[in-house]
C-alpha cells in the first residue's frame, strides 16, 4: 500500500512539509509506504478547458501535473497539503489539482484522500473545506482525523511546537492506514467499489 503526500507549498521544506513529514513517519509505523511529492515553485498553468485530455489521456500542458498523474495510477491513497493564502488554498495547488483531477481523476476515483493545511493564524478551515471538494466530486472516500487537518506556525520550528496539530496529523495517518486495510480486506472478500452509472448532465436553463 502506498500513499502520495502532495506538498503544495512553494517552500520545499517549510511548514506544509513539516506536517506531511509527521504523516509520513506515522504511516511508516503503520506499515504503509508513502512519498512526498513536491509540486515545485515554478508557475503552474491553470486548466484552460480545452478537453484535449479526453483524447490524449493526459493533460495537454506537459508538466508536473502529468508526472503526478502517472504516479497516481499505482497509488492507493492521497493526502494533499497546502499553505493558507488569504483564507484559501495556494494558487499553485489549486491550478495543480484542477488539472490533475480533470485529466487524471479516473486514476484516483474510489481511493481514500484527505488534505492538510498550514497557516500562521487564521483561514485554515476555509482552505480545508475548499480542498475537500475535489474528493467529493470524484467519488473518493475522505479520511478524517480528530480535528480539522491544520497546523499553525510561521516556520517549521513553530509547527513542531503545535502539539495538537501534529497529533491531528498522526491520527489522520493512522486513520488512512486503517481505511486502506479495510478496502484491501473488502476486495479480498469480493467487495468492489460500486459501478459508476452513465453521467447525467443538466443545467438550469433547460
Amino acid at each position: 500500500m502506498k500513499v502520495i503526500l502532495v506538498n503544495g507549498s512553494p517552500h520545499e521544506h517549510g511548514c506544509t512539509y513539516t506536517a506531511l513529514k509527521e504523516i509520513e513517519k506515522t504511516l511508516s509505523e503503520c506499515g504503509v509506504e508513502s512519498e512526498i511529492f513536491w509540486i515545485g515553485n515554478k508557475p503552474i498553468a491553470g486548466c484552460i478547458g480545452c478537453g484535449a485530455c479526453a483524447k490524449l489521456h493526459r493533460c495537454f500542458v506537459d508538466d508536473i501535473v502529468n508526472e503526478f498523474n502517472k504516479k497516481a495510477v499505482d497509488a492507493d491513497g492521497f493526502i494533499f497539503g497546502s499553505p493558507v493564502h488569504y483564507a484559501a488554498a495556494s494558487g499553485a495547488i489549486t491550478s495543480f489539482m484542477d488539472r490533475a483531477f480533470y485529466s487524471g481523476g479516473r486514476a484516483m476515483r474510489g481511493k481514500p484522500a484527505a488534505n492538510i493545511v498550514s497557516c500562521r493564524r487564521g483561514g485554515a478551515s476555509a482552505a480545508f473545506d475548499q480542498l475537500n471538494k475535489y474528493f467529493t466530486i470524484n467519488c473518493m472516500p475522505i479520511v478524517s482525523s480528530q480535528y480539522w487537518n491544520q497546523v499553525h506556525g510561521s516556520c517549521p520550528e513553530d509547527v513542531m511546537k503545535d502539539e495538537e496539530g501534529l497529533q491531528t496529523m498522526r491520527t489522520l495517518a493512522r486513520n488512512m492506514a486503517w481505511l486502506l486495510r479495510c478496502i484491501e480486506a473488502g476486495k479480498a472478500a469480493g467487495i468492489n467499489f460500486p459501478e459508476k452509472e452513465p453521467v447525467i448532465r443538466t443545467n438550469f436553463i433547460r
